[in-house]
């Protein structure tokens, strides 16, 4: 395998995604993740449902790349054909979250790297990192997940500051590898996984996510400026590619938009719109 130089650790996930009992899940999850968290696949924003706020409203379009509003994803989408995306990777600075817009004492955010999700909404082969704010603390749990089942925590220590690698490969359809590395301790962790969701592998991604947690959307926090640098996508054939012409994401929440999502030749920069 390709990337194998990389593992240091390595764990075999359960074919089946069978939910675990709240018993099990309390046992391998933070107690706010008991009712299981999901990383959804983007969802198209639809102002026709959503109330103003206070925030800017959606801005003019100036970018060459196409950018794509939604409720969830902000960062940068290569979509290319079926069966195009091997592996997927960036790496970033993990920023410590404060308070967002719509809940001063309690907001999170997600940042990860992932095949599919966009315009393959089958399944998406995702990792990464969790920040949440909580009453003046801030916290970081590393994650996995082959949505549609729940995410899984990485049993890897993050902290502010930290430089974080994440990888995801995707050896067949059904069957990938999910890396995540801490490179300020030296730290790894990985784990192959297979799926009855079969992927489509034709979307590579960076993202901020606004995630989903016991059926709804967490508040956003403020995450700070999230930037995946060193992010490139290979194909199945070894044909590498950066970020420069792929596709934006922002948030749009109650009519605002609340992220600004930048690109550049392997680099990936979504920043709050909010103080």
């Amino acid at each position: 395998m390709r990337l194998s130089t990389l593992f240091v650790s390595s764990v075999l996930a359960v074919a089946a995604f069978a939910l675990p009992s709240s018993k099990e899940r309390f046992a391998a999850r933070m107690a706010r993740r008991a009712n299981g968290t999901s990383h959804l696949q983007a969802v198209a924003f639809d102002p026709s449902t959503a109330p103003r706020s206070k925030y800017s409203s959606r801005p003019k379009i100036t970018s060459a790349n196409h950018t794509s509003f939604s409720s969830n994803w902000a960062g940068a989408v290569l979509n290319e054909g079926p069966g195009t995306w091997f592996t997927v990777q960036g790496t970033w600075e993990v920023p410590s979250p404060g308070p967002g817009p719509f809940n001063a004492n309690f907001g999170a955010a997600s940042s990860w790297v992932g095949i599919d999700g966009d315009t393959c909404g089958n399944a998406i082969l995702q990792t990464g990192v969790d920040m949440i704010y909580d009453n003046g603390k801030a916290s970081f749990q590393a994650w996995y997940e082959w949505f549609p089942a729940f995410a899984q925590d990485f049993s890897l220590l993050v902290g502010p500051g930290d430089h974080v690698t994440a990888i995801v490969e995707a050896t067949s359809p059904t069957t990938g590898t999910a890396i995540l590395i801490n490179n300020s301790s030296g730290e790894e962790v990985s784990v192959q996984l297979s799926s009855a969701s079969a992927l489509c592998q034709q979307d590579a991604e960076w993202i901020v996510e606004d995630y989903q947690e016991n059926g709804s959307m967490v508040p956003l926090a403020n995450f700070g400026t999230v930037t995946f640098f060193s992010a490139t996508a290979e194909t199945v054939s070894g044909e590498l590619f950066g970020t420069a012409s792929a596709n934006i994401f922002d948030i749009e929440q109650g009519g605002s938009v609340l992220t600004d999502s930048q690109v550049g030749v392997s680099l990936v920069t979504i920043s709050p719109t909010f103080a």
